[in-house]
């Protein structure tokens, strides 16, 4: 009876041994790989974080060759066409032509202009993303209440990143929400910068629907941050983007 009475507990120590010997070859084999892949994830977030910030700083070049190079030689040509159509009588032909020239220039330095604030805005890189934000409502065709509260300067290459989304946002909005009114609202508290883009419009927006968002969640994954939407179909759309600032 004592012999009966033992096979059992031999048993389950048997299987207890072999369930520890088992679990620990187990870490044995997957620490390994385990470590492999963080060493990976971090290898792929540096480069991701390098492309991000060799991006900006090709659109900062950009905006600086635009700027100080080709509009400003526009705007020299301009002013010697008005000097030119001083000497000219305006109702000859000649002076028509150069009058023409000269409208034809000012539209060309306006359109460059534009040009040069959508590949990198001037005012985000003198005076940060709050005042680069607040000047897209008197860009946007339509109404934009802004509310930022960013007390610092950020990251350029985040700076650039919000900057992006918000107008990338905001420019959806008047392509496709038939929005009357739309909001931006921004707020950095304990290193998380928060951003939320929202309208009155029809709703509906979604990855399949061609409204860019697919763009959008790309640029806030190379950022490091995480993108919400909602947009039921009847609206409103609201945006909402949270970036960590280590």
């Amino acid at each position: 009876m004592a012999g009966d009475r033992s096979g059992p507990a031999v048993g389950r120590a048997a299987g207890t041994v072999w369930a520890g010997a088992r679990a620990a070859l187990t870490r044995l084999i997957l620490a390994p790989r385990d470590g492999q892949l963080g060493r990976e994830l971090t290898e792929v977030r540096a480069s991701r974080a390098r492309l991000v910030d060799a991006f900006d700083a090709e659109r900062r070049r950009i905006e600086r060759d635009l700027h100080d190079g080709a509009q400003q030689r526009l705007v020299s040509i301009n002013v010697m066409l008005g000097m030119a159509l001083l000497d000219t009588e305006r109702d000859s032909a000649v002076g028509k032509q150069i009058a023409a020239a000269q409208g034809g220039m000012g539209l060309a330095v306006g359109e460059l202009r534009e040009l040069s604030r959508g590949v990198h805005p001037k005012a985000l890189t003198d005076q940060g993303l709050a005042a680069a934000i607040t000047n897209l409502n008197t860009r946007s065709a339509t109404a934009v209440a802004v509310d930022v509260e960013i007390p610092h300067r950020l990251p350029n290459a985040l700076e650039s990143t919000a900057y992006f989304i918000a107008a990338e946002a905001l420019a959806n909005v008047t392509k496709h929400s038939r929005a009357t009114q739309a909001e931006v609202h921004a707020r950095l508290r304990a290193d998380v910068l928060t951003l939320s883009v929202a309208d009155n419009g029809i709703g509906g927006a979604g990855p399949a629907g061609g409204t860019g968002l697919v763009g959008l969640a790309d640029r806030v994954a190379a950022a490091d941050g995480r993108l919400h939407i909602s947009s039921p179909t009847g609206g409103p759309t609201l945006l909402h983007v949270e970036f960590p600032c280590r």
